[in-house]
């Protein structure tokens, strides 16, 4: 019996064994052909299977589905808010005139709570304007366009809606002119009264340049004093007065050592016209610039015929000062015996005498004062483009000799 039970529980313990190592070996087995079926799965498919799991276990894993769905959604929420958010950071506009008609190329300028966001934009052909990234809150617009007055406009952006500006009117600029009424100076109405006295012509023919019929006329610059010289010397009625003159004396013989014929009428005409030429230029223009006095014959024209006689002999010795004021007319007695003086150098050495000079002056100063008597009572009425009215008495003198000029001139019966 005994032997029997020890052979019972060996052949039991070996029936055992076999039985384990049988289900260890389907255990091996089982394992490879889960190997064998993750292999093929990634050969044909490429699905990622975790070990120890088989594929269809992790692909119906609900936990990851949900939480795929769940991140899906928020992000698709998240990108709806911000073009929501975009969209309302949009401030749009028109910019028209008064006529209702679009304003091309108005200059939007746009302020906000941030300057680093401050920008510029341009209004197109329908007059419209848009800032679409503008961040919300206050803002300011500046409209500005050629030929409109600017205009200007503040509103407040929310974060949830677009801002429409309510349609800007622009109107035209106010056009402000400035009108300064800016006196001409003494020299620009010298030019122009200086016009007018080169027109003046007696006869039509004769140039009457060194007379004005203005009582207050503006006094001559250098320039202009040499210029009115000037043209009195190259006037073509001055070369045509000096030949009539040289015929009258060739006809007398006068200055006998110039001869006849062509040759002595050449040399009176050139000695006529030298006189004439350094008188004007001495006594008209360079002494005149130097003393600052005035060359011209202020005519009268007013008052008893006594006064206007005693003012124009009077005046062969008197002339107006740059000043205004009367005063003796050095320029014109030493033009006159300069131009004698320098007479002496061209005429026949018989007629160049001292004595002769000084006689010839004072007779110079009796034509002065012959010729100022016509201007006053005669050569007005046949000179062209003169005033058409008669000229009053200046301010009153207040130097002395002007004084005694003034009893000359004194207003009275004849």
């Amino acid at each position: 019996m005994g032997r029997r039970q020890k052979k019972s529980v060996k052949f039991k313990k070996t029936e055992s064994y076999r039985k384990l190592c049988n289900g260890s070996m389907r255990m091996r087995s089982s394992w490879r052909a889960s190997l064998a079926l993750t292999a093929v799965s990634l050969l044909i498919g490429g699905m990622p299977v975790v070990a120890g799991q088989s594929p269809d276990a992790a692909q119906t894993n609900p936990g990851q589905a949900v939480t795929q769905e769940t991140s899906a959604a928020a992000g698709t929420e998240q990108s709806n808010q911000q073009s929501s958010v975009q969209r309302a950071h949009r401030i749009s506009g028109r910019v028209v005139d008064q006529t209702g008609v679009a304003v091309v190329g108005a200059k939007i300028g746009f302020t906000g709570e941030n300057p680093l966001q401050n920008q510029e934009a341009l209004t197109g052909d329908d007059g419209l304007f848009t800032f679409a990234n503008a961040a919300p809150g206050s803002f300011h617009l500046t409209i500005t366009a050629s030929g409109f007055a600017a205009q200007e406009f503040s509103g407040n952006l929310s974060s949830t809606e677009s801002f429409t500006v309510p349609q800007i009117v622009l109107t035209v600029a106010s056009v402000n002119t400035e009108v300064r009424v800016v006196p001409p100076s003494q020299v620009e109405i010298a030019r122009e009264q200086i016009r007018e006295e080169e027109k003046q012509r007696a006869l039509g023919i004769i140039p009457n340049f060194y007379v004005t019929y203005v009582p207050d006329a503006a006094p001559l610059s250098p320039q202009q004093k040499f210029g009115l010289a000037f043209k009195s010397m190259i006037d073509p009625v001055t070369f045509g007065l000096t030949g009539a003159i040289a015929g009258i004396q060739q006809a007398q013989n006068d200055f006998s050592g110039y001869g006849q014929g062509g040759q002595g009428y050449a040399k009176r005409y050139g000695a006529a016209y030298a006189d004439e030429a350094i008188g004007t230029m001495i006594g008209g223009a360079i002494l005149p610039a130097l003393l600052k006095q005035d060359p011209r014959y202020f005519y009268k024209g007013t008052g008893s015929k006594r006064s206007r006689l005693l003012y124009a002999i009077a005046t062969s010795v008197m002339c107006k000062g740059d000043n205004g004021r009367w005063q003796a007319n050095y320029s014109g007695l030493l033009g006159g015996l300069a131009a004698g003086g320098i007479s002496n150098l061209y005429y026949p050495a018989k007629d160049r005498d001292a004595g002769l000079t000084f006689q010839n002056f004072a007779i110079g100063i009796g034509a002065t004062a012959a010729a100022n008597v016509l201007q006053e009572f005669v050569i007005r009425k046949f000179t062209s483009n003169t005033p058409k009215t008669d000229p009053a008495n200046s301010a009153k003198p207040s130097s002395p000799i002007a004084r005694v000029l003034s009893t000359f001139v004194h207003e009275g019966g004849d």
